[in-house]
C-alpha cells in the first residue's frame, strides 16, 4: 500500500493504461477585438491565433503521458480535415494513434471556443451522438489484443457514441481476465454497471442526477449536501469506490466500509481563464496511483492535487509529472514550533477555527489520511503535530520509527487536508497545545476522556476535545507485523542485523 504522495510519481512511471473514449478536437481561436459589427450589436473578432488540442479521451492520454505513463488510446474519429488535426495533435503530444480508427460514416466532434482580450464569448459544437458502425467491431478487436498488455482501464464516455452498449458489454465480458483497475469517467456512471468498476468519477451536477429521487440535500456546501450519499451512489455505480469531483470545493471519495474522505483544493487564487480538462487530469492520476497500489485516499488527494495544478491554465491542460512533483514537494507547510505564525496563534484575533492533532505517523496509511481528513472538517485549519524520532524511539520501542522525520513530516504536507505540520520533541505535545491553544484537539477514538491526558489542557484553554471513530484494519504497527511476516526465509527480521 502506497501513501507517500510525492514517492508515488515513481511508482507511476511507466504505468501502461488502455484508454477507450470518445475524442474531441478542442479549437481555439484567439484574437481582439475591434468595437462592434456594423450589421448586428456583437463584437468583431481580428483573429491572431489558431490552436488545437487533444480533447476528451485523448486529454485523458494525454496526462496520461505527461504524468510518466504509457496510454493506448482506443477511439473512433471521422475520416475528415478535424480527424486528422486531432491524430497531427495526439502525434505533437508524443502518442501513437495507431488504434484510433477513422470512420467514414462518423465526424469528428470539434469544439472551437472564439475568445478576444483573454475573454470567452462563443464555443461552436460540431458532431453529434453516432453509433459506432463498421469501425466497432475493430475497436472490440483491438480492445481483446491490448487488454492482456496494460495495467489499467480507463472508460472515458463523453456521450458521442464509441463507449456505446455493444463495446462496453464486450468490455465486461473480459473484465475478470484484464487488468484490476478500471476507472469509468461518464457523465452517466449507472450505464456502466456491468463494468464492476475499480472507481466511477462523477461531479457534482452528474451525482445530481443519480440522487434525483432522494429529494432535498441537507447542508450549506456541496460537500456537505453530498456526504452523507455515499452507500447510495455506490450501488447506483456498481463501483468500488466514488471520486465525487467538486471544483473548488475539492472532493469526495466513497469506498465501501469506509467513511467519506475529503480533499481540499490547494490554493486560494480565483483562476482568471476558463480551464478546460481538469476532470480529464484527475481521472488520469486516480487511475495511475490505484494501478501503483495507492490507498483509495491517497489516490484521491494525488488526483486532486494533479487537477489543480491544471486549475487557471488557459486551453485544455495537462499536468506534467514534474509540475506535479513540485506541488507535492512545497515545504511551506512545515514549521517549527517556534515559528508558527503571529497570527495563528494569537487566540482572539486570527478568526478561524484551528484543529489540532498529533501522532508519530510513521508509516502513514489511509486510516491516517481518512482521519486527518475528517479532523479538518471540524474546522478551517488543521495544524498537525508529529513526534520526533527520540520521541518516537521512547514511545515505540527502539526499532521505532520506520520512517525518519524529515520524510514524516514531507508526507503529511503533500496532504491538501493539512495546513501545518509542527515536530515536536516530548512525549507529549502539551507545549505546542498550550502555545497554539487549538478550538478542536482530535484524538482517535481508542481514546476516552478519561484515558487523553491532554483532554484537561485543551478544556481549561477553551477548546473541545474531539475523539474520531478510526478504520478499521489499518494500524502502523501491524502493518509492520504483516511486513516482517512477507519476508523471504532467511532475510533478517526486526531487531536482526543486516
Amino acid at each position: 500500500m502506497n501513501t507517500d504522495l510525492p514517492g508515488l510519481l515513481d511508482k507511476v512511471a511507466g504505468l501502461r493504461v488502455l484508454v477507450v473514449g470518445d475524442v474531441i478536437l478542442d479549437t481555439y481561436l484567439r484574437g481582439v477585438t475591434s468595437g462592434l459589427c456594423r450589421e448586428s450589436p456583437v463584437p468583431a473578432v481580428g483573429l491572431t491565433s489558431h490552436l488545437h488540442q487533444c480533447g476528451a479521451a485523448a486529454n485523458v492520454a494525454v496526462n496520461l503521458r505527461a504524468l510518466g505513463a504509457e496510454p493506448v488510446l482506443l477511439s473512433v474519429t471521422g475520416d475528415d480535415p478535424a480527424g486528422r488535426r486531432l491524430r497531427a495533435a495526439l502525434r505533437a503530444e508524443g502518442l501513437d494513434t495507431g488504434a484510433v480508427a477513422a470512420d467514414p460514416a462518423r465526424t469528428t466532434v470539434t469544439r472551437r471556443r472564439v475568445i478576444a482580450d483573454g475573454q470567452m464569448l462563443l464555443r461552436l459544437d460540431e458532431g453529434a451522438e453516432q453509433p459506432l458502425a463498421a469501425a466497432g467491431d475493430r475497436l472490440a478487436a483491438l480492445a481483446d489484443r491490448l487488454l492482456p498488455t496494460v495495467d489499467a482501464v480507463i472508460v472515458s464516455d463523453y456521450g458521442y457514441g464509441v463507449c456505446g452498449p455493444a463495446l462496453v458489454a464486450h468490455l465486461a465480458a473480459r473484465r475478470d481476465s484484464g487488468p484490476p483497475t478500471l476507472v469509468v469517467d461518464s457523465r452517466h456512471p449507472d450505464r456502466f454497471t456491468a463494468l464492476r468498476a475499480s472507481a466511477v468519477k462523477p461531479n457534482y451536477d452528474e451525482a445530481l442526477r443519480l440522487l434525483e429521487d432522494t429529494g432535498p440535500l441537507p447542508g450549506p456546501a456541496r460537500a456537505d449536501r453530498l456526504a452523507s450519499f455515499g452507500e447510495e451512489l455506490l450501488a447506483l455505480t456498481g463501483a468500488d469506490r466514488v471520486a465525487l469531483t467538486l471544483d473548488a470545493e475539492g472532493s469526495l471519495l466513497f469506498e465501501r466500509g469506509r467513511p467519506p474522505v475529503r480533499t481540499f483544493a490547494r490554493g486560494t487564487e480565483v483562476p482568471t481563464t476558463a480551464t478546460v480538462g481538469a476532470g480529464d487530469t484527475f481521472t488520469a492520476a486516480l487511475t495511475l496511483a490505484l494501478a501503483a497500489g495507492a490507498d483509495s485516499a491517497v489516490a484521491a488527494e494525488l488526483a486532486s492535487a494533479a487537477a489543480g495544478t491544471v486549475v487557471g491554465k488557459p486551453g485544455t491542460s495537462k499536468c506534467a509529472v514534474d509540475e506535479l512533483r513540485r506541488a507535492l514537494g512545497d515545504t511551506g507547510k512545515i514549521r517549527r514550533s517556534g515559528t508558527l505564525p503571529d497570527w495563528l496563534l494569537d487566540l482572539a484575533g486570527r478568526g478561524r477555527r484551528v484543529v489540532f492533532t498529533n501522532g508519530c505517523f510513521d508509516l502513514l496509511h489511509g486510516g491516517h489520511v481518512s482521519c486527518l481528513s475528517r479532523a479538518k472538517d471540524l474546522g478551517d485549519l488543521l495544524v498537525v503535530g508529529v513526534n520526533s524520532d527520540d520521541s518516537v524511539r521512547r514511545l515505540k520501542g527502539p526499532q521505532r520509527p520506520v520512517t525518519t522525520l524529515p520524510e514524516r513530516l514531507r508526507v503529511l504536507a503533500a496532504l491538501s487536508c493539512v495546513d501545518y505540520v509542527v515536530p515536536f520533541d516530548d512525549d507529549s505535545p502539551v507545549a505546542l497545545i498550550g502555545a497554539l491553544k487549538p478550538d478542536v484537539y482530535v484524538k482517535g477514538g481508542d481514546y476516552t476522556m478519561a484515558t487523553l491526558p491532554e483532554a484537561p489542557l485543551v478544556e481549561r484553554l477553551g477548546g473541545v476535545v474531539h475523539l474520531m471513530p478510526t478504520v478499521a484494519d489499518t494500524s502502523t504497527t501491524d502493518i509492520i507485523r504483516r511486513i516482517h511476516a512477507l519476508r523471504a526465509p532467511g532475510e533478517p527480521g526486526e531487531g536482526e542485523q543486516r
